[in-house]
């Protein structure tokens, strides 16, 4: 199945548009949600090809949102990127322990990201 629609989960307005305009050049339609009780609904509600998860965010954090919509039958399909500046080896781990099929340190390179994108 080819990625086409992309949401993008961070609570950084900043962070959030670099990432958007990233994707936008690059073809794909972005949804934004600013937390993880948003981006899980939004999930369920449209149903992305692909979600971009940061994890430091208030309230849920991407760890427990990327939990939830990986293990919910409804959203589980929908593979999860995370993209947080928390870049040591055990986040990694723990990021792809709660599901995520992989995990990209910010600031975010374009053509890694891209990358990363085509090869799910």
């Amino acid at each position: 199945m080819a990625i086409k629609n992309v949401l993008v989960v961070d609570d950084s307005p900043t962070d959030s548009h670099l990432i958007s305009e990233m994707l936008k050049k690059n073809g794909y339609q972005v949804m934004t949600a600013s937390s993880g009780e948003e981006g899980i609904a939004k999930a369920k509600s449209s149903k992305p090809d692909l979600i971009l998860m940061d994890i430091v965010m208030p309230g849920m954090s991407g760890f427990e949102a990327t939990r939830a919509i990986t293990r919910d039958p409804e959203t589980s399909a929908i593979p999860v990127i995370i993209c947080s500046t928390k870049g040591q080896e055990t986040d990694k781990a723990w990021g792809l322990r709660q599901g995520a099929k992989d995990y990209l340190v910010k600031p975010i390179n374009e053509k890694i990201l891209i990358d990363k994108i085509k090869t799910l």
